[in-house]
């Protein structure tokens, strides 16, 4: 008896499970031999049926990769014997807003909008893998800028930052400000 063919959201899944790091859709649809309607497809597929398993597809910046559904973080972390991560400061979840919402965003940038020296809670937003360089503003002395990473997906349960809550008008209005300065 042979196995039956497996169809391509099946094939997708297998690759993203084993693959352990966001995969690019050109790497997906190289080893998939498919095209980019197909791809979108079999992730849409995906995404249903990834719940039913405990799995979310996350998407970050053209990359995909399975995760476990937050919901499911606190068994995992127990099974693992992993301890639950320290919390984040104050200052470290608002640069983390501002990132999250403003990036790509340079330090500079950050320190504007909360109005205090901000490199302490980056460099701890870097180290625990939330944010990380995303590249060079094109002035004068070429500022890093950054932004969020797949395992700030993971750790807030989102599948992309299209997901993100909306702000409050005011403070969308305070960050446009801000952004134009």
């Amino acid at each position: 008896m042979t196995d039956p063919p497996f169809d391509l959201a099946a094939r997708l899944g297998a690759l993203l499970f084993v693959s352990g790091e966001p995969v690019e859709r050109a790497e997906l649809i190289n080893h998939l031999g498919c095209n980019e309607t197909e791809l979108d497809a079999a992730l849409a597929t995906l995404r249903e049926r990834g719940p039913g398993l405990g799995l979310v597809l996350i998407e970050h910046s053209g990359a995909y990769q399975l995760a476990t559904a937050p919901s499911l973080a606190e068994l995992v972390e127990a099974f693992l014997g992993l301890d639950r991560p320290a919390r984040l400061s104050a200052a470290a979840l608002e640069t983390l807003a501002i990132v999250a919402y403003r990036q790509p965003v340079t330090r500079a940038e950050i320190e504007a909008i909360r109005g205090v020296d901000s490199s302490a809670a980056l460099q701890t937003l870097i180290a625990r893998g939330l944010v990380e360089p995303v590249g060079r503003l094109p002035t004068v002395g070429q500022p890093i800028q950054y932004g969020t990473t797949v395992q700030f997906l993971q750790a807030f349960g989102l599948a992309s930052l299209e997901e993100l809550p909306d702000l409050p008008p005011e403070i969308s209005e305070f960050l446009a400000e801000e952004g134009s300065q």
